[in-house]
């Protein structure tokens, strides 16, 4: 079966660009860069880095315009186009046992059920892929454009177990890819889905034996925990971790780590932030982190948050300003929370905090991260409280670039219904003591929401 022809429509064009001087203009058509068709984004970019290229364009009264093009190595057109990938994303066909998707209630948004496993959003937007459903076109245009680096989701090393855990045949085999890629010299990131019963114990320390092989190739290995919704009725029977167990895993994992280091300067194994609120145990010392390479999967993100608070209050010597302020956060990180909150105190006594731990009876009590609260747990937890001037929300709760949580429920429609203004607040140490204070921050942008890909058609 042939390929459906992409149309890639452009939907604007950046002023003072080379497409506006063009007269390249909203509603023209993409055709061809220096007699080239273009697959993806990934293409466009590539074809564009050229100095000298030759575009045809087909205008909306259907004139095609061949244009001749002469700007400096890598200088961007300006043009965005209607489906900012310029392809359907590559859906996930795996039916894993861990699949958080999989455990979503129904009547959410669409996009929350898309299964995504696509190589090129591995490399734009760090997302993890099985190689189970990567292509041969997609292996080839990984090492062409020498993509890096690209997160792999291991799971396992042990074949058979990885296709049980996949439920595909096919799983092992895929990760022969790996040798490819490390033969081309792409940068790789791994991670581990642990299971209880499954894939711990011996098989976790066999897989980070065979893992670290690929070294120096593949940069870091996070092992994070499962999270179990309530919603798995018909699903693979997992249970959480213990206390005991998660101190078990950071025991196997800590073993490593001290021999890597020594062997080949990098802690290489990392666990994600999880295991050690989990486990009631300290988290690592900064300097474990090997400069907090797997920070979105959740690896040392609140350590960072730990010195970049202590950093920012080091500056300031405080002052008598007063006000009363509120922070709604997840279950698991609210003690680290808390104790960011009192330092601020501390240099601001009359700065009164609230702190506000929302239960998740949506998805059930095993998932405590902020990420996945609802506006309906945060408006029935939160009314009737003493919120203050501000209530403070991670940016991590909400939809990428929009006020919208993942229950569809607004910030405004939150506002409304708690009569109070929200702070939305990026992750940064810094940021949060400045919203604290009420101080602008100096970084508002949205964080993906999880398992989340937006516009995936």
């Amino acid at each position: 079966m042939s390929e459906k022809k992409k149309h890639h429509i452009v939907d604007r064009v950046l002023p003072g660009s080379i497409a506006e001087e063009l007269e390249i203009e909203p509603g023209d058509e993409l055709l061809t860069i220096n007699d080239k068709e273009v697959g993806d984004v990934l293409d466009y970019h590539y074809l564009c880095n050229e100095e000298y290229l030759t575009v045809v364009i087909r205008k909306a009264n259907g004139e095609e315009w061949e244009l001749e093009i002469e700007k400096e190595f890598e200088e961007d057109l300006g043009l965005e186009f209607e489906n900012g990938m310029m392809d359907s994303y590559h859906s996930c066909r795996n039916k894993c046992i861990f699949c958080f998707i999989d455990q979503m209630p129904p009547g959410m948004r669409e996009t929350l059920y898309f299964k995504d496993d696509d190589s090129r959003l591995s490399f734009l937007q760090g997302n993890y892929i099985t190689l189970t459903n990567l292509s041969e076109r997609d292996m080839d245009q990984i090492i062409r454009y020498h993509l890096s680096p690209i997160n792999i989701s291991f799971q396992t090393m042990n074949p058979e177990l990885r296709c049980r855990m996949l439920n595909n045949r096919f799983a092992g085999e895929a990760l022969k890819k790996v040798d490819r890629l490390v033969e081309a010299g792409i940068e790789l990131n791994g991670q581990i889905v642990l299971c209880r019963g499954v894939n711990d114990g011996k098989e976790l320390e066999y897989s980070i034996e065979q893992l670290i092989k690929y070294i120096p190739s593949l940069v870091s290995v996070s092992v994070v925990p499962v999270g179990l919704s309530r919603y798995r009725e018909g699903l693979y029977p997992l249970e959480p971790f213990t206390r005991e167990e998660a101190r078990e895993v950071l025991r196997v994992i800590h073993s490593w780590q001290e021999r890597l280091y020594k062997e080949h300067g990098t802690h290489f194994i990392h666990a994600g932030d999880e295991w050690y609120l989990l486990a009631e145990e300290e988290l690592p010392a900064e300097e474990s982190y090997d400069g907090y390479l797997q920070l979105e999967n959740g690896v040392g993100m609140l350590r960072l948050f730990i010195e970049e608070v202590k950093e920012e209050l080091k500056q300031r010597s405080g002052d008598g300003r007063s006000h009363e302020i509120s922070i709604a956060t997840g279950m698991l990180a609210a003690p680290h929370i808390r104790r960011a909150a009192d330092w601020v105190t501390e240099k601001y006594p009359s700065v009164k905090i609230h702190i506000y731990p929302i239960r998740n009876n949506f998805f059930g009590e095993r998932i405590t991260v902020a990420g996945l609260l609802t506006g309906k747990d945060l408006s029935a937890q939160l009314a009737g409280k003493p919120l203050g001037e501000k209530l403070l929300i991670s940016s991590n709760m909400l939809r990428s670039g929009e006020r919208i949580l993942l229950d569809d429920v607004t910030v405004e429609e939150l506002e409304r219904t708690l009569q109070t203004e929200m702070i939305i607040v990026k992750s940064s140490g810094k940021d949060f003591v400045r919203a604290l204070l009420l101080e602008e921050q100096t970084d508002l942008g949205g964080c993906a929401q999880p398992y989340e890909v937006n516009d995936y058609e």
